[in-house]
């Protein structure tokens, strides 16, 4: 079973539970425990009796839940100072993470400490990501799991399969191409950065790539630190089946990429660049042929689900 990317070394590991309030077996077995690590703004304006509510809490707007698990935007407001994040709760998990969590809880079993671990990996390694505001975690008794994570909210940004089309109507012809260019340069450079170290984001489309909305009415000189990439609660490292979540990866972007403004140029630039020049090897031939099948199996998966939910809303009550 994999795990999150900074699960703790077993030699600190004793340290890092008596920080976090995990208590001990029993407790966690008959009693129930929670731990929380939070920014002291969050603390302070999410108010005394948070730790209580939030799993409950009534967001502010955007608010989705199915499968045990909602996300919403939420504000904070308190004296004159505002904190607005995006605040993902997961309130039914599978009952081996709460056994597990309840006999090895530095294992970050739960989506909020796991999400949170690999935000500070990939940050580290340098990723451009949201910042981790909060994130908790309740365990037991007798198997339960519950947890939270907080994001701060990216202010005045927009994914790319919006920003693409806004930027393509915002600029000439030859800007835009100048624009897409450095662009597929770093989306480039950010997917070989995390497949080198074989970790792989599984849920790896345009709509997780986020740049500011300013940047779709001019050309930067540099897209370097721009490109923010989203939603970590799915990545893993896999030392000896890369190659399948590889390939999970460069389908799911290649059919994501269906949008205004792309065109087959634009993805054949980034696989250039991707494969750092060597993209006419007959192993590079072969992984494009591979990534093309499942794109396609993508695309007409996903239109068999849009027929079909065509065909319910259809249906006489």
């Amino acid at each position: 079973m994999s795990r999150p990317l900074l699960a703790l070394p077993s030699s600190h590991a004793k340290a890092a539970i008596a920080d976090a309030g995990v208590g001990n077996l029993w407790q966690r077995l008959f009693q129930g425990v929670s731990h929380f690590d939070v920014r002291p703004d969050w603390e302070e304006l999410a108010g005394p009796r948070w730790r209580d509510t939030i799993l409950h809490l009534p967001v502010t707007d955007n608010y989705h839940a199915k499968q045990g698990r909602s996300t919403g935007r939420l504000v904070l407001e308190r004296s004159g100072r505002r904190l607005t994040v995006y605040l993902k709760r997961h309130y039914r998990l599978p009952w081996r993470h709460g056994w597990l969590a309840t006999f090895w809880p530095a294992g970050a079993w739960s989506p909020g400490m796991a999400e949170k671990k690999n935000l500070i990996a990939v940050r580290a390694a340098g990723v451009p990501v949201p910042e981790v505001v909060a994130a908790g975690e309740w365990i037991g008794p007798a198997g339960r799991l519950q947890s939270f994570l907080a994001l701060e909210e990216l202010h005045g940004m927009l994914p790319l399969h919006h920003a693409v089309p806004q930027a393509r109507q915002c600029l000439d012809g030859l800007a835009f191409r100048h624009w897409k260019d450095g662009l597929i340069r770093e989306l480039a450079r950010l997917v070989r950065l995390l497949h080198d170290r074989r970790w792989f984001h599984k849920d790896l489309y345009l709509c997780h790539f986020y740049i500011a909305e300013a940047e779709t009415e001019r050309v930067p000189p540099s897209w370097r630190g721009r490109v923010y990439l989203i939603d970590f609660h799915r990545l893993r490292r896999h030392r000896w089946t890369w190659p399948m979540w590889r390939l999970k990866d460069l389908a799911g972007l290649l059919f994501s990429s269906a949008t205004a403004g792309v065109t087959p140029r634009d993805r054949l630039r980034f696989w250039q660049l991707y494969c750092d020049g060597g993209n006419r090897s007959w192993g590079a031939r072969l992984w494009a042929r591979l990534i093309r099948f499942k794109s396609e199996r993508y695309r007409h998966h996903n239109a068999k689900r849009r027929a079909s939910a065509s065909l319910v809303s259809r249906v006489p009550r």
